[in-house]
């Protein structure tokens, strides 16, 4: 996912004025539902999106290994892809890990919020 740099710099603005949305003062309730990402403006603009993405390239990333690794088996495949390929997919699954890892602690955190 590519960052523009001048939409991290407006975000980092907005954020320093204590608007981290960049919501302007008197907008509707449907403006400031589009500022925090309540309409896709560009495809891949989404929380959803980007989890969904990162999930389909982690099963393909194990479907690839797994291939790979039963033409290996078979002695139809190279020794040097096969072991690239495991490794990549344990990389990617201990990134998944991890994240999920987080996101269970996050949601603790906030469980502990007094209300």
């Amino acid at each position: 996912m590519a960052i523009d740099p001048s939409n991290a710099a407006a975000a980092y603005r907005n954020a320093a004025a204590g608007n981290p949305f960049g919501v302007k003062p008197g907008a509707s309730p449907t403006d400031i539902g589009a500022a925090m990402g309540g309409e896709e403006t560009t495809p891949g603009s989404r929380f959803v999106d980007l989890v969904r993405t990162a999930a389909q390239d982690t099963i393909d990333s194990n479907r690839e290994a797994e291939r790979l690794g039963m033409e290996g088996v078979a002695g139809q495949a190279n020794l040097t892809e096969v072991v690239t390929a495991v490794a990549d997919a344990e990389a990617t699954l201990q990134t998944v890990v991890a994240v999920r890892d987080r996101i269970i602690s996050a949601y603790q955190e906030i469980l502990r919020m007094p209300i």
